[in-house]
């Protein structure tokens, strides 16, 4: 039985052996014998890598991950990596596989002090990457510093009154709501708020929809001339969900205001 495992072994190995290549990286383990088989051949075995990272890895150097040894081809074999090292950094040994062309995939290495640092910093990280992936699929951008906010109000004031019935209030009061983004740049840069916010609608009603607070010195600034922009998409979906938020809370205060108490 020994024998018949080894020999199984060496067939594996010999059908891997064959293509010649420098790096095998499995999910599973390795044993002692195909590590001897492989250190033969001068080619080095990761194990254990996990599935998610094995399929960044084949995209990165352009192979492909085959299950059975025997039905291995030339194409499977990834030939893309221009250097293979392993690095120690602190305590810890690192593989690297860079100067990759036409690489699919790729790792973004973050270091910290301590802990929390290094935590926020990947989340910092993971939003502006999800701001660059909204950019690709949707390229429309808005102002930012409460500009879009307070175009939104002097459009809204200026047609509220075109709109009969009860359903004029909320829209009024949708208008004044805006106003709150604008207001709180304002006062965290602890600005005069009555006077921004004045300057600033005098600069919308003069069709300047552009300005803005400046996050620094809380005065009224150009964001074209800062470069502050939002994605369009993110802020669609946030004045979505704050509607959406006010008419459901309004709906149960509807229904509970409508209950009566039963007579005793």
């Amino acid at each position: 039985l020994l024998r018949q495992e080894e020999e199984y072994i060496e067939g594996i190995c010999a059908n891997i052996v064959a293509f010649k290549p420098d790096l095998v990286i499995t999910e599973k383990g390795v044993s002692d014998l195909a590590q001897h088989y492989f250190l033969k051949a001068g080619i080095t075995a990761f194990r254990r890598l996990r599935k998610t990272d094995a399929n960044r890895v084949a995209r990165a150097v352009g192979a492909t991950i085959v299950n059975r040894p025997d039905e291995i081809q030339e194409t499977d074999i990834g030939t893309n990596c221009g250097l293979f090292e392993v690095r120690k950094i602190g305590d810890e040994y690192f593989a690297y596989l860079e100067e990759c062309k036409d690489a699919k995939a790729c790792t973004v290495l973050l270091r910290g002090g301590s802990k929390d640092v290094l935590n926020e910093i990947e989340r910092n990280l993971q939003d502006a990457m999800q701001v660059v992936r909204n950019v690709m699929f949707d390229p429309r951008m808005l102002p930012g510093g409460g500009a879009t906010e307070l175009a939104l109000c002097n459009a809204l004031d200026s047609s509220k009154d075109d709109i009969e019935g009860i359903s004029k209030w909320p829209y009024a009061a949708i208008s004044t709501a805006l106003e709150v983004i604008p207001r709180t740049l304002a006062q965290n840069c602890g600005s005069n708020v009555i006077r921004v916010l004045t300057e600033l609608r005098t600069k919308q009603s003069e069709g300047q929809t552009t300005w803005g607070v400046n996050g620094i010195t809380g005065e009224p600034a150009d964001m074209n001339d800062l470069a502050v922009f939002e994605p369009y998409c993110v802020k669609a979906q946030t004045l979505k969900t704050a509607i959406e938020s006010a008419c459901l809370i309004l709906r149960i205060d509807d229904v509970v205001s409508g209950t009566r108490k039963k007579q005793g």
